[in-house]
Parts: C-alpha cells; structure tokens; sequence
C-alpha cells in the first residue's frame, strides 16, 4: 500500500472543510444553483492546481535524472542549492572589483552585453526545460473542464458568477490558510 505524505494528508483535509463550510453556507444561504456553481468550479481548479503541482513534480524529476554532475566546474566556488535557487544567474556573486581608471564606456558595455546574452540563454533554455510543466495534457484538460462548465452553466442558464468565483477561490485560500496553519 502506497503511504500518503503528511503534507498532502494536510492540504486534503483543509480543502475537504472548506468545501464542507462552503456546501453548508450554499444550502443554508443560497439555493442549489448556487451550490451547483461553486462545486463545479471547485472541482475544475481542484483538479487544475492537481495536474499542475504533478506535472511540475515530473519535470523537477525529469531535470535531476539529466543533470551530468561530470561536466560540473567545482574548481572556483561551489555554489549550494540554496544560491542556486536565489540567484540562478549568479549576478549577486563576490567578483574581484575592477578599478575606476580600467572602466572605460566600452568596457562597461561589453559587461552589460555579456551579462544579457547569460540571463536570455538561461531563460531560453528554462522556458524550454519547463515547458512540460505547463503543456501537460493533464493541465490542459483541467482548463479545459474549466472552460466547458463556464460554458455549460452559462448556456443552461445556471451560471451565478459570485458563487462561480467563490468555488474558484476556495482553492488557494485552502492553499494559504494550510499553509499558515501547517507551517509547511
């Protein structure tokens, strides 16, 4: 039996009593169309930020199996993940400074230059790293979900936008209340 990891055990369990509240407030405030809208829209960005944090999990994983450790400049300064992470493109490193008198207008601008082409070649290269997170066919399909219950609603003439908005919110305020709560 596969264990479920206590963070998702904790997020599971605040989007179950939000949307128990919300169900609540629905019957007791509202009518079922209200309810209808906000349970649909819930369950569409319920399973979008799903897809999503699965696809990103995947393309974290895919990138660390292709990491080639071998071709790694260890020599200088060995950066840890944590500066990796901050500053990707290593422009708040410690260099050795340069004296006034050798910076001519030339000089200043090679270094701008050769710093631009360093941050559009990385961020080139993560659009295209990253492009699996955010084409996943999971994801798309959540939008998808999304987008015919807007349109299914709305040409049944169900649609509330209010109640609509609110099922869409219940999800990240899950997301920020349990991260609050849980400290994760």
């Amino acid at each position: 039996m596969m264990k479920i990891n206590k963070t998702i055990l904790d997020f599971a369990k605040v989007f179950i009593v939000i949307n128990l509240c919300l169900i609540i407030y629905s019957l007791g405030f509202h009518d079922k169309y209200w309810l209808l809208n906000a349970q649909v829209a819930f369950i569409a960005s319920l399973f979008i930020t799903i897809t999503s944090f699965f696809s990103y999990k995947k393309n974290i994983q895919n990138r660390i199996s292709t990491i080639d450790y071998s071709k790694e400049d260890y020599s200088n300064e060995q950066r840890d993940k944590v500066d990796e992470i901050d500053d990707p493109y290593d422009l708040y490193s410690e260099y050795k400074e340069i004296p006034e008198e050798e910076l001519t207008p030339e000089k200043i601008k090679e270094i701008i230059n050769d710093e631009k082409t360093k941050v559009k070649r990385n961020s080139f290269k993560n659009a295209i790293f990253s492009a699996g997170g955010f084409l996943s066919i999971y994801r798309v399909l959540g939008y998808g979900l999304l987008v015919f219950s807007f349109f299914a609603l709305n040409n049944n003439n169900l649609f509330l936008p209010i109640a609509f908005l609110v099922g869409l919110g219940v999800v990240p305020i899950g997301v920020l209340f349990s991260k609050f709560v849980f400290k994760t």
